[in-house]
């Protein structure tokens, strides 16, 4: 619990959920799409989505240019993803990360939204939490779950 303590408090973000819910939304996800999902094993973007696969989570890839990914068909858009989502994780740049919450948010199962660390949309993931919608941003998914069940 430490390790997850230092976690919260490295992150920019002070208004991310709690230990306690971050536990709870790791125990309720089954099914996580993952916006920018990499072709390429050496990169986070990669490894933690396998990392994740690996813990029993269904692993959705979004993509626009792959075809498939971790044994999957890739969806170029989160719109293609037919099917209800516990969770979405964005691994792209801040920059373009805006429309992909939105796009989640928009989403009627409501999924948590996840940027990974070094990832911030302050705008859409505050228009999220407003809509009662749980976000996390500059945060990585990894570090959590692995602190979580260390």
């Amino acid at each position: 619990m430490t390790e997850l303590r230092s976690l919260l408090d490295a992150s920019s973000d002070p208004h991310n959920p709690s230990a306690e819910e971050l536990r709870d939304l790791f125990a309720a996800a089954r099914r996580i799409a993952v916006i920018g999902l990499s072709r390429f094993p050496e990169k986070a973007a990669r490894r933690v989505p396998s990392y994740l696969a690996a813990k029993g989570y269904d692993i959705v890839p979004v993509n626009p240019n792959a075809e498939r990914i971790l044994g999957k068909t890739v969806h170029a858009r989160l719109s293609d993803v037919q099917g209800e989502l516990d969770m979405v994780i964005v691994f792209r740049p801040s920059a373009e990360a805006g429309p992909h919450v939105r796009e989640a948010a928009a989403r009627p199962e409501r999924p948590v939204i996840w940027l990974q660390e070094g990832i911030r949309a302050d705008a859409e993931v505050a228009a999220a939490r407003a809509d009662g919608i749980l976000a996390v941003q500059d945060l990585c998914s990894f570090k959590v779950h692995r602190a979580l069940n260390a």
